[in-house]
Formats: C-alpha cells, structure tokens, sequence
C-alpha cells in the first residue's frame, strides 16, 4: 500500500541506539514498581521461575518481530503482518489488542506518577494528570526527533537510579532474606523450593519486567536503516531488560527479605529504607530520580501508541483524520485523541486495573503475532527477510504457549479487568464490524 506524501513520518530520526532506548524506556517503569506484588503471591524462587519464563515468551517475541520488522517495516508495527497473513480481520483483532495495552498503559503509569508526587511533596489528582498529559504530549508535537531524544536523557536518569540502588544494595544481600517466605512453614522454607500454582499467579507480575518492549517497531518508519536498526534496537533493549530484571529480583529481595518486598508501594526506595533508616538520604534521592522511570515509560508508550493510532487510521481501521500529519511530521490527532481517553481512564484512581486491563491486551498481541510469524514462515517463504529468528516457527510457538499461559493467569488474578478488558475489546470488533471494515 502506497502512501501520500501527507501521511508519512519523519524519517532518519532514529538509529538503532535511540531505538533499543526507546524499548528500554518502554518498560523501566517495571522496575520501580509492579514486578514486586508477585511476591505477594509466590516466593522467590517462584517468582525467579516467573521472570524466567515471561522472560524466555518476549525473548522469543521480540526474535520473531525483528524478523518480521526488518522484513516489513511500518508505523502499523507487527499487526502489519498480521494484516498481511491473516486478512483484515485478524490484522484489526491484533492492532486493537496492542492498541488496548497503549492506550491504557499511560493512565496506570500517571496514576503511579501522582502517587510518587503525593509521597515527594503532597500533590496528586486530577490536576497533575492533566498536567502531565498536557506536557509530554506537547514535546511529542515538537517532533519525533526532538521527542527521542528527551526520552533518552530520561531513560539515563531512571537506569542511573537503579545502578545506585543495586550498588547501594549488594552489601547487605543475604540468601536467609531470600528464602524468607509466608508461603512455607519454617521447616519448609529453603531458597529453591516453590508451588507450581503460586508461580503461574505471578506471572503478570513477571511480565511488568518486560511489558511494552515489543513497542520498538512502531518506530519502523522514522529508523535511519530499518532492515538494521530495528533488529539490533529491539535485541539490544531485550538483552539490557533481561539483565536488569535479574538484577532487580535477586538484589532487592536479597537485601530486604522476600516477605517484605511484597508490600512495598516503591521496592527500590523501601528497600533502601530498611536498610539504610526511613531518613536515608540515599532513598529519597533514589525517589526523586526513581520518578524519572515512570516519566520515560509513560512519555515512550505515549509515542507508541500515537504511531499505532496513526497507523490504524492510514489503513482505513479508525477514521482517517487521525492520520493526519502535521508541520513536523507528527500524527498531531493520533496524540491528542488517545491521550484524552486515557487522562478519562486515569480519573478512576486505579492504576493497578489500569495494568492488568494493558497486561490482557498485550498477552492477546502476542498470542496473535506469534500465529502471524508462523503463518508469514508457511505462506510466504519467498519474502526477502534481512533478518531471520534463530528458531524460526519453534521460537513462535514458544512464544505463543507462554503468552496463552500468563493470559489465564491474568484471567485468574483479576476477574474485573478481565471482563473490562474483553468489553472493551467487544467495542472495538463492534466498531469495525459496523464502519471499520468498510474503509479497511
């Protein structure tokens, strides 16, 4: 499909090091808070067996969307392929699933974000909501380069809090702190034992370790060289991801028990808290910077999922003013649309519902991306592919068994955003079936 002038995005304004940092920014807002209600749930060697597995599901997700991605790059992102192997239907099943965790992922991230501010200096509502959508959707509009490269500065500020944090951390580690559990007796409790149900109800607290990363390719169409730079960007943030997620559940728990991380609103700030006193001057540095972390998740997602809307609309899913481009190359209204709904969806105050309704649409993207790479492998083998997934359909179907396994998890954990989560959907597929499919 061929593409006016009007419609086309600002290319060249990303390498591959701006692009794994925007997958970086896309999640490290996991680190700061999340990831630790699994211990709530499991105890750690439980929730190493989680991160482990959501770990291996976007480490093979994200193979096979470098694949595809370099093959057929597009703002559309892997529902491209989705499109192309699986008709208009499917293609519009799995954009609205990936559009349902972008759209909803930003009103739990500025929920947490005026929690952070409450505890820092006493201000929360509405008002900073508004504020913070105001803002970062107007840097967006100055341009995507410009937007790229603030969300690198930012990104360095929240990684820079977590290094400090471990750092600061690892003298006080303790494998007695690991092993501490209430899911055993005391007679039970030794670092490696765990219970296979606790360890698939942590698995959407797992995924918060590594959720949103497969965003990268949304940016195919402003990469200087997209056959290169999108493998190598979003390989290159998966590698750093699955380092620090490491990092951050053996070090954390390991210096301030397992048992307590659980309750922790800001595991890498209480956690320096009970080691260091709640007058550490190290942990209220950690904070100020720590909010960095939601900032650059909550900027990166805001341009991920302007690149989808813009993307739906340029293919005729959603209506076609919304992929209108301005001065600067931006999808003005693919901004500004989104962002209003989710300033709406952020006034319930509910930031974990916000997560596990994103956590249910993204586990659905995967599952559905997973079928399109086996198909696009089957029916179109001819296809030139710049890169190719070590593992080919085994890497998919890996995929797509994990990602089936944590959305009955999701099901499971929270009933509630799991029927809003398919009510939602159920609007968006009424949606295409009364006008979507006419223009698609």
């Amino acid at each position: 499909m061929k593409h006016d002038e009007k419609s086309q995005l600002q290319k060249g304004a990303a390498g591959w090091f701006l692009l794994a940092t925007l997958g970086v920014s896309y999640v490290i807002s996991g680190s700061f808070a999340g990831w630790n209600y699994g211990f709530a749930v499991t105890n750690w060697f439980g929730m190493v067996i989680a991160v482990a597995l959501m770990g291996l599901m976007y480490f093979c997700l994200v193979l096979c969307l470098a694949e595809m991605s370099a093959a057929l790059p597009s703002a559309a992102g892997g529902y491209r392929i989705s499109r192309k192997v699986m008709g208009d239907t499917g293609g519009f099943a799995t954009a609205l699933a990936v559009l349902l965790e972008y759209s909803i992922a930003p009103a739990a991230i500025v929920i947490f974000i005026g929690q952070y501010l409450e505890a820092l200096w006493g201000i929360n509502g509405p008002l900073v909501y508004a504020v913070f959508y105001v803002v970062f959707i107007g840097v967006h509009l100055l341009g995507a380069g410009e937007a790229l490269r603030f969300m690198l500065v930012v990104t360095a500020f929240a990684v820079l809090a977590i290094v400090v944090t471990l750092m600061a951390l690892v003298p006080h580690f303790s494998f007695a702190n690991l092993a501490a559990s209430v899911h055993f007796s005391s007679d039970q409790q030794n670092l490696l034992a765990f219970d296979e149900v606790s360890v698939w109800a942590a698995l959407p607290f797992a995924m918060w370790l590594f959720l949103a990363v497969e965003g990268v390719p949304l940016a195919a169409e402003e990469a200087k060289n997209p056959a290169v730079d999108l493998p190598r960007g979003i390989i290159g943030a998966m590698l750093f991801l699955l380092a620090n997620g490491l990092l951050v559940v053996v070090f954390i728990p390991g210096a301030a028990t397992a048992v307590e991380v659980g309750d922790y609103g800001a595991p890498l700030v209480d956690a320096l808290d009970h080691v260091f006193g709640e007058d550490s001057v190290l942990a209220a540095i950690v904070n100020l910077i720590g909010l960095t972390g939601l900032i650059a998740s909550f900027f990166s997602i805001i341009f991920g999922y302007s690149r989808l809307v813009f993307a739906m609309s340029r293919e005729g899913y959603l209506p076609r003013f919304m992929s209108a481009i301005s001065s600067r190359k931006v999808p003005h209204w693919a901004l500004i649309i989104p962002g209003v709904i989710g300033f709406l969806c952020s006034l319930t105050g509910k930031g974990e519902l916000m997560i596990n309704i994103a956590v249910i649409g993204a586990t659905l993207s995967y599952a559905l991306q997973s079928v399109s790479y086996i198909l696009l492998k089957r029916d179109y083998a001819e296809l030139h592919r710049p890169y190719r997934a070590p593992g080919g359909q085994k890497t998919a179907y890996v995929t797509l068994a994990l990602s089936l396994l944590a959305l009955t998890s999701c099901f499971a954990y929270d009933l509630v955003a799991a029927l809003i989560a398919l009510a939602l959907m159920g609007l968006g597929v009424g949606y295409y079936v009364l006008l979507g499919r006419r223009r698609a």
